[in-house]
Formats: C-alpha cells, structure tokens, sequence
C-alpha cells in the first residue's frame, strides 16, 4: 500500500461535513430552482434578491448583502437584470448619492408571491421525510452551522 493509499484511507470525503453539506444543497435545491429559472429566468442569486425584497420591503444592495451574504457584485448583477425585467427599481438616496433603495414592482411582488407559495410547498415536501423533531433539529443545527442560531 503506497503513502497516498493511506492518505486517502484516513480522510472519508463522503463524511466530510462541508461536502456533505454541499451535496445536500444541491440536491435539495434542483426542483425549487427549475421553477425560478423555467418561470422567470432568474438565477440563484436573483431569486435570493426577490425573496429578500418581498419579505422586508425597501432595501439597499449594502443592506441586502448584509442580511443575504451575498457578495456585492453579485447583487449588482441580480438587481440589473431584475430591473431589466422591470421586477424592481432603483431610487437613488437623497442624502448619500452613492445608495440606491430598491423596490419590487408589482411585476416584482407577483413573481415573489408566486414563488413563496411555490417555495413553501417545496419546504413542506423536503421535510416530509422527516419526524417534526427531526425536522427542527436539522433546522436548528443548520442555522447554528451558518451562524443564524
């Protein structure tokens, strides 16, 4: 048995927890993401926008980034071609010229409402293969893993 035999025996990248973490993602989420893009086109980060929008109204990029942890030249992406597809807009800052407010369109407020309903039904079958106990733990321990808890 050779040095990187060994090697490779010791680590299990199966079991290794970010892997693992990542292949539940992206599995769990192919459904889900099917309906946004074959819906409206959007992009993962587009409907993370959208939903951030929908859910706590008038925001910056900064504020969204903040809240989203997503990076601020993804954000500037998503929110042009969301503004292209006339599902939110821009209002720049009276006070700090360099801020824009954003806020969803009622074009914007449909394709969230839409997908919400669409996304909480998803939610709902995902966790059917769990116990309710199950379920929150799972929840909880992800949230704890992401520094939400």
């Amino acid at each position: 048995m050779t040095k990187q035999d060994v090697e490779a025996e010791e680590f299990d990248l199966a079991n290794f927890l970010p892997y693992l973490l990542n292949q539940a993602a992206e599995a769990s989420s192919l459904e889900f993401q099917r309906v946004y893009k074959g819906r409206y086109g959007m992009l993962r980060t587009e409907w993370r926008l959208l939903f951030h929008l929908g859910m706590y109204g008038r925001q910056t990029a900064t504020e969204i980034g903040t809240r989203a942890r997503m990076h601020k030249t993804k954000i500037s992406r998503a929110v042009q071609r969301l503004e292209e597809r006339r599902f939110l807009t821009r209002t720049r800052d009276e006070s700090d010229r360099r801020a824009e407010h954003l806020e969803l369109t009622q074009a914007g407020m449909v394709a969230y409402r839409d997908l919400r309903e669409v996304a909480r039904a998803y939610d709902a079958r995902l966790t059917r293969q769990f116990s309710a106990e199950q379920s929150e733990l799972l929840r909880s321990m992800l949230r704890q893993l992401a520094g939400m808890a």
